[in-house]
């Protein structure tokens, strides 16, 4: 091939679709390519040879495998649901036979991660994954996961390594066509695709995608932006409420840090609280390039924005049982398989040589478990979202950026990728102090800082210099996360999981505790970066005033909040504010409001009321919670407009005996339907007209807040239309809203309002993350499962959220559930939003959906004796001698 050197193409407008390459191939080859896709379809659904070709990738899970570097044999017990739980001696042999049966039922997510996570997706999906390559190769994940192997503990080192020889033990002397199905039709495509042996950077990259998901408020400083250009600094505050600390708690609500710790049972008052970063202007429009480049990232990838997650932990003083219970779902984007796989290590003989006793949910391509219990302790997380990204408009002149008083220079390197059914491209990623220099990602990026808003006096244009965006962003420095996830495996007491939660560096998350001796607590650890005061990190900052840089300090873990066995006898944190006004350190501006969190403390507090407790069944039904926290707000104002009878006010009628609650069906479900209806378009009837793109409402968390303040303003400004020549105020647009809603269920379901339900509309569709998205209906048809109608929504404890911009359809949701007993671990419940394996047709492919739609859950067998019980298939791996 010959190399070219050209910046990246411009995305295609008919959207992302990596099957496009299909397109670059001979006609006669496509025609055939297509007929084998044809041919697959109808032998998987008629006949033998089908199930052949479908069934040769499926694991083997009973028998006896012989598995070279074994030290002794291994056990890997399957439950009903094919849920793995493995035995061993010695860790090298745990992490071995984990990577084997990993690779088993997930080798291809596994390997597709890591293409994404190496800018490397090109080489499978060609020309239509070079956008999202660039990107990632400018960020440089795969370089700061090469980085941080050497900084890991050499245990940690030796499990990376052991996992990953039981992945490539499993690749060994087989076919592509025996590993997965999806490398049949990429054959079929022309690829000839081998895939390479796995490494140890291979599973540290992973952690980078999880940091970019839940990286913070990069998405909102660009937004905050975007509004301001287009209506103004104070209007789009009005966008952005402040969080409502006289409403909804916050994690930790006692203690305060004193002399650099954080102390749980100190004053306020003690705390000494520096001076706050001022704020900044804002930059101009052309940060929208920023934002669609950022968006064009595949979803499965995340986008650190729409997501959520709910844990919360009671003291056995207030359960049933006189232990703790700890529930915990993390929101997540929704595909197939999901993002978990249930797993548990177990050595034989817990001590130094195998100290391992753990279950939980993995990550397929990482050694250990990342939530969940050991023999001692449980787990939980939702993301803290602190402000761990910031954008600085720098001004470049040559290879060289100005930095107060002088110019120093661009640091560059050339990246070369390969791009299936075309020549490869190289890059030049240029690079300042602050981080890369993301507007080079894509040629419309160019723009974005030419006429950013940031004050400029006659000298800071004297050098005529080009501008330019970079980026700031904690887990581009080196981190010995995975020690973490491992230490937390091996944790007995809250002295070892702190310092375990220590070194658990990017993506910041809250930790929600409980042990078998009785205590719960709440750990905050990751690097959150300490500002310079010139820098709020709320809006893109002018790079090349030294005020504006990170000192190069991170909030010390001492002084992060932390409460062991709280006087409330509970933590909730569902990505709320962490802390009170008072606390020191800037974490972040950009929390959730508050409502799902809220709804669980009262819960919470309504179970232990009059000498209540707290039960599993309990925790399980808090889970489901499905009440809709802006009804209280929303609903007297739509009830006041005269709508004609008959039919303009069926829908209206509706919501007089509506509990406010959205199930899926049954007697509330019309009224849950017509009320998000009409949400939906109030949300566009009131700010479409003046917000573009990105900026438009999605409907979250922060537009249930800032419309239920508007809706005490009558007259407010955003009410009006500007678009018309009348003034329209807010009771014209709920009326519209209402009618509108009405049509819309008409046309879509029925016009009968007995006819429509929330599930009809809300629907949850899982969708493979490659060929799943192909735009080839046969091809999707193999791979998708969907059409489940759920309950819950955006804001909502049972968090199936989704985004009013594109419709109902379900976004993000919780991607498990857990509820640990401390009393009788073999009493805990789990479930995950797919199945354990990642083969298309598979029993276990989607097998826990359905279960999970129903709000079930399943059986956490934990002892060995509830394993063998529960068991219904037995692996034995083996040494090779």
């Amino acid at each position: 091939m010959t190399e070219t050197t050209s910046a990246t193409p411009a995305p295609d407008p008919r959207g992302p679709r990596w099957w496009r390459r299909f397109r670059l191939l001979p006609r006669t080859l496509r025609v055939s390519a297509y007929v084998a896709v044809v041919l697959v379809l109808v032998v998987v659904v008629a006949g033998s040879s089908g199930v052949v070709l479908v069934r040769r990738s499926f694991p083997q899970t009973s028998g006896e495998i012989t598995v070279p570097g074994l030290a002794g044999d291994v056990e890997v017990v399957r439950d009903a649901h094919g849920i793995p739980q493995i035995y061993a001696d010695t860790t090298e042999d745990l992490m071995r036979a984990q990577g084997y049966v990993h690779a088993q039922e997930r080798f291809y997510e596994m390997d597709v991660r890591r293409h994404a996570t190496a800018g490397r997706l090109a080489e499978m999906f060609g020309d239509d994954a070079l956008e999202t390559d660039v990107y990632v190769r400018t960020m440089g994940w795969r370089r700061v996961a090469e980085a941080e192997l050497p900084l890991l503990d050499p245990d940690t080192r030796v499990a990376l390594g052991a996992y990953a020889a039981g992945v490539n033990a499993y690749l060994e002397g087989r076919q592509p066509s025996q590993i997965s199905l999806e490398y049949t039709l990429l054959d079929a495509q022309g690829l000839d695709y081998r895939p390479e042996p796995w490494t140890a950077v291979d599973s540290l990259a992973w952690l980078k995608a999880m940091a970019w998901d839940l990286r913070g408020n990069m998405v909102d400083e660009i937004d905050r932006s975007l509004t301001a250009a287009a209506v103004g600094a104070d209007r789009a505050a009005q966008l952005w409420p402040a969080y409502p600390l006289d409403e909804h708690q916050p994690i930790v609500t006692q203690g305060a840090v004193v002399d650099g710790v954080f102390e749980q049972d100190a004053e306020t008052d003690a705390t000494r609280l520096p001076t706050r970063p001022a704020p900044f202007e804002h930059v101009a429009d052309e940060l929208r390039s920023l934002a669609a480049t950022t968006e064009r990232m595949p979803a499965w990838l995340g986008r650190g924005d729409g997501l959520g997650s709910n844990s919360w932990v009671v003291s056995g003083e207030h359960t049933d049982t006189g232990l703790p219970i700890l529930a915990n779902d993390p929101h997540l984007g929704v595909s197939m398989p999901g993002v978990w796989m249930q797993v548990g290590l177990h050595c034989r003989t817990v001590g130094e040589a195998c100290p391992y006793d753990v279950a939980g949910f993995s990550f397929s391509g990482v050694p250990g478990v990342i939530i969940g219990h050991n023999a001692d302790i449980a787990w939980g997380f939702t993301n803290l979202g602190p402000d761990v990204t910031d954008l600085f408009v720098e001004r470049v002149v040559g290879d060289q950026w100005r930095h107060g008083g002088e110019l120093l220079p661009l640091e560059e390197r050339q990246e070369r990728i390969e791009v299936a059914g075309g020549e490869p491209v190289t890059i030049t990623v240029r690079s300042t102090a602050h981080g890369p220099i993301v507007s080079d990602v894509d040629d419309e990026l160019a723009r974005v800082a030419t006429e950013a808003d940031v004050p400029r006096g006659a000298a800071d244009d004297a050098d005529g210099p080009e501008y330019a965006v970079s980026l700031s962003w904690t887990a581009l420095t080196p981190a010995p996360t995975a020690d973490a996830v491992l230490a937390l495996d091996r944790a007995r007491d809250w002295t070892s999981f702190r310092a375990a939660a220590a070194d658990f560096a990017v993506p910041a998350q809250n930790m929600v505790y409980a042990d078998r001796e009785g205590h719960i607590g709440y750990q905050a650890p990751g690097l959150v970066p300490i500002r310079k005061s010139g820098n709020d990190g709320l809006t893109p900052s002018a790079g090349w005033r030294p005020e504006n840089d990170w000192t190069g300090e991170y909030v010390p873990y001492d002084g992060l909040p932390s409460v062991l066995d709280p006087d409330e006898g509970f933590v909730v944190t569902a990505n709320q504010a962490v802390t009170g006004p008072d606390y020191p350190y800037f974490l972040g501006d950009d929390f959730d409001r508050g409502y799902r969190s809220q709804r669980i403390r009262d819960l919470v507090g309504s179970q232990l009321a009059d000498g209540g407790t707290v039960s599993v069944d309990d925790a399980l039904a808090t889970q489901r919670d499905v009440r809709n926290p802006l009804a209280p707000a929303l609903v007297p104002y739509l009830l006041r407009p005269r709508l004609d009878a008959t039919y303009d006010d069926d829908g209206q009628r509706l919501l007089d005996d509506w509990d406010q609650t959205q199930p899926a069906d049954g007697p509330q479900s019309a009224a849950a339907a017509y009320f998000n209806v009409v949400w939906r378009h109030l949300l566009e009837l009131t700010f479409d007209d003046e917000l573009t793109g990105d900026q438009r409402p999605d409907g979250g968390d922060r537009w249930i807040a800032a419309v239920t303040d508007l809706l005490q303003r009558p007259d407010e400004g955003w009410w009006d239309d500007v678009t018309t020549d009348e003034v329209e105020t807010r009771d014209d647009i709920v009326r519209t809203a209402l009618l509108d809603a009405r049509d819309e269920l008409t046309s879509t379901i029925s016009p009968d309002p007995d006819d429509w339900t929330w599930g009809q509309l809300h629907r949850l569709e899982l969708r493979n993350a490659t060929l799943g998205e192909s735009g080839i209906g046969v091809v999707e048809r193999l791979f998708n499962r969907g059409g489940w109608e759920v309950g819950g929504g955006g804001s909502i404890v049972d968090a199936t959220g989704w985004d009013a911009r594109e419709g109902y359809e379900v976004a993000t949701a919780p991607s498990m559930r857990m509820v640990v007993s401390l009393d009788d671990l073999d009493d805990s419940r789990w479930i995950n939003l797919t199945g354990v394996s990642g083969h298309a047709f598979h029993p276990h492919y989607a097998d826990q959906t359905d279960l999970m739609v129903a709000g079930r859950t399943l059986p956490w067998a934990f002892s060995r004796d509830a394993v063998e019980a529960a068991g219904e298939d037995t692996l034995r791996l083996v040494p090779a001698d």
